[in-house]
């Protein structure tokens, strides 16, 4: 891209006024309406109007000189350079309609020329990822976390944070506002805290599920019965049907993860696993005996 300063013939200790005046007279030479079809013109005139629009902004022109040309377009979008450009009574005085030049210029989508109504400002600050750690207890009744980090140019952030009830492991919280700083004028990016749930010993989440064991002797797996059972809401009684088979997996409706944003919770999932006992008394070894030769 060209040099604004070299599109506009200004230095770089142009005052307001000669700025102004350079694209005055270069306006009136390249103007559309004076060269019409006329590619190299209309070129030329959207050339002198950026170089214009941004070098009579002094915040524009700050950006420009501060960071150069490159970098000053990676951040500012040709609609971000036209964002409130003055030209005033420049085309009228020159004999021309500026009413909807720009519009004509660079599409029907353009609102350019001085207005800026709907517009975007300059490029906000990069987003920021923080990683952090939950307990598995915290994820199912929600908690608030503090935390605190330093960005890439030195700038602190401290906040106090609420993990929802029910967030996922890998799940991200946005915090508008709180990612890096632009350096351009516009506003800061965005933090998103990505969320590690840390594992359980005796429970097991499986979307909004939760599975937990449930070991049974052999005598209770063949008789069925009732028997308490540890969840996340504390010791409930399990129908243990007769002769469950291990693996099988008893349903506690509405026992599971709280779902953000629904009343409803997912389910608990006795998991039956038979409690086989490494070593038998004399009498277990006969009883077990009596039960083989019953067929059993």
């Amino acid at each position: 891209m060209a040099d604004y300063y070299e599109t506009l013939g200004v230095n770089k200790n142009a005052t307001d006024d000669e700025i102004k005046k350079s694209y005055r007279t270069l306006a009136k030479k390249f103007h559309p309406d004076k060269n019409p079809n006329n590619k190299a013109a209309e070129d030329s005139f959207k050339a002198i109007s950026a170089a214009y629009a941004v070098l009579s902004d002094s915040e524009k022109k700050k950006q420009y000189d501060t960071f150069g040309d490159q970098k000053f377009h990676q951040n500012y979008s040709q609609e971000d350079i036209f964002r409130g450009a003055d030209f005033g009574n420049i085309f009228n005085d020159a004999g021309f309609d500026g009413n909807d030049i720009f519009s004509r210029i660079f599409g029907q989508g353009f609102g350019g020329g001085g207005g800026g109504g709907g517009r975007r400002g300059p490029s906000k600050g990069q987003d920021v990822e923080y990683p952090a750690s939950v307990a598995f207890m915290d994820a199912f009744n929600g908690s608030d976390r503090h935390i605190s980090f330093r960005l890439s140019d030195g700038t602190s952030r401290e906040m106090t944070i609420k993990i929802p009830a029910g967030i996922r492991d890998g799940g991200k919280l946005r915090v508008a506002g709180k990612g890096g700083n632009s350096p351009y004028g516009g506003p800061p990016g965005d933090l998103f805290v990505v969320i590690t749930v840390s594992p359980h010993p005796q429970f097991t989440r499986v979307g909004d599920d939760v599975e937990g064991r449930f070991p049974l002797r052999l005598s209770e797996a063949l008789l069925g019965g009732s028997k308490s059972l540890d969840t996340l809401d504390g010791i409930k009684k399990v129908k243990v049907p007769i002769g469950v088979k291990p693996g099988t997996k008893i349903r506690l409706k509405n026992l599971g993860f709280p779902i953000p944003g629904k009343t409803i919770r997912g389910d608990f999932y006795a998991v039956v696993e038979y409690d086989i006992p490494e070593k038998l008394s004399t009498e277990q070894m006969d009883l077990v005996q009596s039960l083989a030769e019953a067929g059993l």
